[in-house]
């Protein structure tokens, strides 16, 4: 009686078989109608958020089961934004961000002062081109030692000055301007001397005259208080450590992603014994050859697993990408297994999914005929047109070909309103009002609130907040532990 042969699998098969495996600990729960509506009542007094959360979600559902939600769900949402606006709100405790967002919002010479500033760099490096073409310090050597020589210096002092510090720059560049002004060599050279004259009168410099009388206003130095409780600020000392220690923290979380990718390999290729091989590649970027917009699309992928029938036969080399296969099949194209992205934290996945997505949809626009050719950080690799254009940006089709991989622990309780979606509830014309009459002391009438509720269930630019807890559980859901990854990948893989 002839015995049964087991089939060999396929890729797509043994890694299915690996992923199901990986437990999913970052997951938040699908809610039904009635879920949905017994959380919500057992959550009247918790966070606002959350509670906008869940009605947010009860009437997406509503909506797409052809439904009108009711006058209850409306008085629960504006109900909860109003808690969350005045949460907003405290002094020394609320949302800075907001708070100062508020401030703009009913304060003209702060709505100004921030204008100026968001130009104000642009405005230095100007008069500080200008200066250098006068004052540079080579310009100065060739000067002899007096008082011309000693004006210029002071002038490109305080050109720098004015590039490099914030506020209350302008003062002194223009005292050096007029006291070069004064001297008898400028009197004598018309061009430099109005030349001088255009630097002390020129646009960028009456804008940061006027940056630097608005800095006292009582309101813009509670602006600038409020922003310095953000964070430090763009290019400073702290800035630019806390800019440093962010990126070894996700260079960190994008080394041990691949180290547990690569631990996968190995175990796949135990599963396939002579089947195929498999190689990891890092910071994959999408050639300009795939003819597709990227724009708001993701072009660079942390970590690919990539795969292709093994062919044997010839002695491996130092730098071969598959020990023990042919040198001469180093340019054979691969195929992708799996995409996926280092996250340093939980929430980062739903933010990033719909870029994700999107970078999707690029790759498939490859071509079926067509092999591409992707720079990473183990050099040029090809991958099959065919392999490409198969990817769907589906929900069935990402949870089966992409990955999130975190190292932080999962939280108790996720936060279930989304930190875009929050703040475009926030933001809106409604919430300012009504935040605005809350910080000047007036009555706010939460009844405003009810146009946000409309344009949530109406405009098509709220679609992506009303969607939100979806989102949120598709990204949580392709979301695993590195070290979950990292011990299925060493579990009988190559080490017994």
């Amino acid at each position: 009686m002839p015995q049964s042969v087991t089939q060999p699998l396929t890729p797509r098969d043994a890694l299915s078989k690996l992923l199901e495996s990986l437990p999913r600990r970052y997951r938040v729960p699908a809610y039904d109608g009635a879920a949905l509506t017994a959380l919500a009542a057992a959550r009247t007094d918790a966070n606002p958020a959350a509670v906008l959360a869940i009605t947010i979600e009860q009437a997406c559902q509503i909506k797409a089961a052809d439904g009108v939600p009711g006058a209850e769900l409306q008085a629960r949402f504006i109900g909860a934004l109003e808690q969350l606006l005045r949460e907003a709100m405290r002094p020394h405790a609320g949302d800075p961000v907001f708070q100062a967002m508020v401030l703009r919002h009913h304060a003209p010479q702060v709505r100004e002062f921030a204008s100026l500033r968001a130009h104000a760099a642009r405005d230095r490096r100007e008069l500080l081109a200008a200066i250098n073409a006068l004052a540079h310090p080579g310009k100065q050597q060739r000067l002899p030692a007096g008082p011309w020589r000693t004006a210029l210096a002071r002038l490109h002092e305080a050109g720098l000055a004015a590039l490099q510090t914030p506020l209350t720059s302008w003062p002194q560049l223009a005292d050096a301007i007029r006291v070069a002004l004064t001297l008898p060599e400028v009197a004598a050279d018309r061009a430099t001397a109005t030349t001088l004259q255009q630097l002390l009168e020129s646009a960028a410099g009456a804008r940061l005259r006027r940056l630097d009388a608005l800095s006292l206003d009582s309101d813009v130095r509670h602006y600038q208080t409020l922003w310095d409780r953000i964070g430090p600020r763009s290019g400073s000392p702290r800035a630019i450590a806390q800019g440093a220690a962010s990126h070894r923290r996700g260079a960190a979380v994008e080394a041990r992603t691949q180290q547990a990718l690569e631990a996968l390999a190995r175990r796949l290729e135990a599963t396939q014994p002579g089947g195929f091989c498999y190689r990891v590649v890092t910071s994959m970027r999408v050639p300009a050859a795939i003819p597709a917009a990227t724009d708001h699309a993701k072009t660079e992928w942390d970590a690919v697993l990539l795969c292709r029938p093994r062919r044997e036969g010839g002695a491996a080399t130092p730098h071969s990408p598959v020990p023990g296969e042919d040198p001469a099949n180093a340019a054979l194209p691969w195929d992708v297994c799996l995409l996926v992205e280092a996250k340093a934290c939980a929430d980062a996945a739903a933010t990033d999914l719909p870029r994700l997505l999107r970078g999707l949809q690029v790759l498939a626009r490859a071509d079926v005929a067509t092999n591409y050719r992707f720079s990473t950080h183990q050099g040029e690799v090809v991958l099959r047109g065919a392999s490409l254009c198969g990817l769907r940006a589906d929900a069935q089709g990402v949870a089966q070909t992409v990955l999130y991989c975190c190292d932080a622990p999962p939280e108790d309780r996720p936060r279930l309103l989304g930190a875009a979606s929050r703040m475009q509830l926030l933001s809106t014309p409604a919430s300012l009002a009504f935040a605005s009459a809350l910080a000047q002391g007036h009555a706010a009438d939460a009844g405003v609130l009810q146009d946000v509720w409309q344009q949530l269930l109406d405009s098509p630019q709220w679609a992506p907040v009303l969607q939100q807890y979806a989102a949120l559980r598709q990204g949580r859901a392709m979301m695993v532990s590195v070290d979950d990854l990292l011990a299925v990948g060493l579990h009988a893989g190559g080490h017994g």
